[in-house]
C-alpha cells in the first residue's frame, strides 16, 4: 500500500462532456479556476486540456494553453501543472466501405507538433499516450505509432519536462518499457488508464497485472472512468500507486449528482485518509516525482 499519495485532478479533457454537465470548465478562465479549486481541495497535480471557448470542443491552441498557465501561476495556490500532449492523434475512419473518407473528428498531426504548447510553456509534466487504440464504439482511433512515440519521447526529454506515460493497454506498457531501454525517457511517470472502450478494463485483476509489469521503483498512478473512478482510486492506493480523479474521467459525485472537480478531489482525499494514508502537497509531490519547479 502507498501511504503517501499524489492526487492528480484531470480538469476537463477533450471529450463531449461540456454538453452533459455545466460544471465542466471550458474557457481558460474556467479551467484555471477549476485548477485553483482542485488545489484548495487537496490536489497535488492538475492535468490540463484546453477547449475552444466558443464551441466547447477540444483545441490545440497554444494561446489558450498559455492563458491557462498564466492564470494558474498568478493564483494564490501552489499546484503542479501537467499538460496533455495527446491532442492531434485522432483519426475517424470513414464509414462502411469508404474508410479513407476520414470523418470530422479527425485531428491528426505529427509527434513534434503535438508538443508545440509544451515547448512554448515548459510545464513540470506532460503526457505521452503510449500507443494506438480503438477509442469508443464507433470508427474513432487514437493514433500514436512507435516512430511517433520515439520522436515525442526524445523531444520531451530534451525539453527537460517530466513525461507521464499514459498506458491504456498492456502493449502500451510493453512499448513504454522499450523506450526506457533505449534511453529515450528520463525517469518517467506512469499513468494506468482503465475503462476506456476498448482498452484495458477497470477492474482489480487488470490493474494488478499492469502493476506487476511496471519497471521497478517507478512512480505510478491509476484511474478508472465513470462510476469506477473512486473504486479504482482506492485500488491504486492499495496496490502502491497514486490517484487521478476529475471531470475528464467522470461527471458524477454520486448517482445522478453532478460533481465539480473540487468535490471529486475532496471525495478522493476522504477515501485515501480512511485507508490510513495521506495526500502529498505539491512541494512533497515534486520531491517524490523528482520534478524541477518552473
Amino acid at each position: 500500500m502507498n501511504h503517501d499519495v499524489i492526487i492528480t485532478c484531470a480538469l476537463t479533457g477533450a471529450g463531449d462532456t461540456a454538453s452533459k454537465s455545466h460544471l465542466v470548465p471550458v474557457t481558460p478562465k474556467q479551467i484555471a479556476e477549476a485548477a485553483v479549486e482542485a488545489a484548495k481541495a487537496g490536489a497535488t497535480v492538475v492535468h490540463c486540456h484546453v477547449r475552444d471557448p466558443q464551441t466547447g470542443r477540444f483545441s490545440r491552441d497554444v494561446a489558450l494553453y498559455r492563458e491557462v498557465m498564466e492564470r494558474i501561476r498568478e493564483a494564490d495556490v501552489d499546484i503542479i501543472v501537467n499538460l496533455t500532449a495527446g491532442m492531434g492523434g485522432d483519426l475517424e475512419i470513414g464509414p462502411g466501405e469508404t474508410p479513407l473518407e476520414f470523418g470530422p473528428g479527425t485531428d491528426l498531426i505529427g509527434p513534434l507538433e503535438r508538443l508545440a504548447h509544451v515547448e512554448a510553456l515548459l510545464p513540470e509534466i506532460c503526457t505521452l499516450d503510449c500507443g494506438t487504440l480503438n477509442f469508443g464504439d464507433g470508427n474513432s482511433i487514437y493514433v500514436s505509432t512507435p516512430a511517433q512515440l520515439r520522436a515525442g519521447a526524445k523531444r520531451i526529454t530534451e525539453l527537460g519536462v517530466k513525461a507521464e506515460l499514459e498506458i491504456f493497454d498492456t502493449g502500451h506498457l510493453w512499448f513504454a518499457k522499450q523506450m526506457m531501454k533505449e534511453g529515450l525517457l528520463d525517469d518517467p511517470l506512469f499513468q494506468l488508464c482503465l475503462g476506456i472502450p476498448w482498452g484495458a478494463p477497470a477492474d482489480t485483476t487488470t490493474m494488478k497485472a499492469m502493476v506487476d509489469n511496471l519497471p521497478a521503483n517507478v512512480t505510478w498512478a491509476g484511474f478508472g472512468i465513470g462510476r469506477m473512478q473512486m473504486p479504482m482510486a482506492a485500488q491504486a492506493v492499495l496496490l502502491g500507486g497514486n490517484v487521478r480523479v476529475g471531470l475528464e474521467d467522470n461527471l458524477y459525485l454520486d448517482r445522478g449528482v453532478l460533481a465539480s472537480n473540487g468535490q471529486l478531489v475532496e471525495r478522493a482525499v476522504e477515501i485515501i485518509s480512511r485507508l490510513g494514508a495521506r495526500v502529498l502537497t505539491p512541494a512533497e509531490g515534486r520531491e517524490k516525482m523528482n520534478l524541477k519547479r518552473r
